[in-house]
């Protein structure tokens, strides 16, 4: 099955046209994911902002990380899936829609700057989570390419609402 045809058949399914179809469904749908993304870009950025040394100085990024990482994933979990009733509403549209790609790219991109973070500069926290003086250069980094990421990925979600 090719791709144009998969997203076409996606649209198919019941719940799909139940959203694309009904009055309700779409906009409570995009309430719910637009104010997940906030969430998660909130929290997100506030820790990215401690480990640029710009915000939460008063905070260790341990401390703060602990504090607000359940809630990230609660709020992604709740953007992925109403994201993802969203799209096969019209998957064959955004599917091919630039904005939606990029998205799409930008999120992965931003996954990956977070595994590398996790995996390779976050050992060391103890050392140099509590103080911004101490913040090594890879977390600055990290903090700085995922505020990137995701200023980006919202500014690329606007724009797919009108480019659809």
């Amino acid at each position: 099955m090719d791709y144009t045809a998969l997203l076409k058949s996606l649209e198919t399914l019941s719940v799909a046209q139940a959203i694309s179809e009904g009055e309700v469904l779409f906009p409570w749908l995009e309430s719910i994911h637009v104010l997940a993304i906030v969430l998660v870009v909130g929290v997100i950025a506030t820790v990215d902002l401690r480990l640029l040394g710009w915000a939460s100085k008063n905070r260790a990024v341990n401390e703060l990380s602990t504090e607000l990482l359940p809630l990230t994933w609660i709020a992604f979990a709740v953007a992925a899936i109403t994201g993802a009733l969203l799209f096969i509403s019209k998957a064959n549209v955004y599917g091919h829609n630039f904005f939606f790609i990029g998205k799409m790219v930008l999120l992965v991109l931003a996954g990956l700057n977070m595994a590398y973070f996790h995996r390779v500069t976050w050992p060391g926290v103890a050392q140099w989570g509590e103080t911004p003086l101490t913040t090594p250069a890879a977390a600055k980094v990290a903090g700085g390419l995922s505020l990137l990421f995701w200023v980006t990925i919202v500014a690329f979600g606007r724009w797919i609402g009108f480019t659809t």
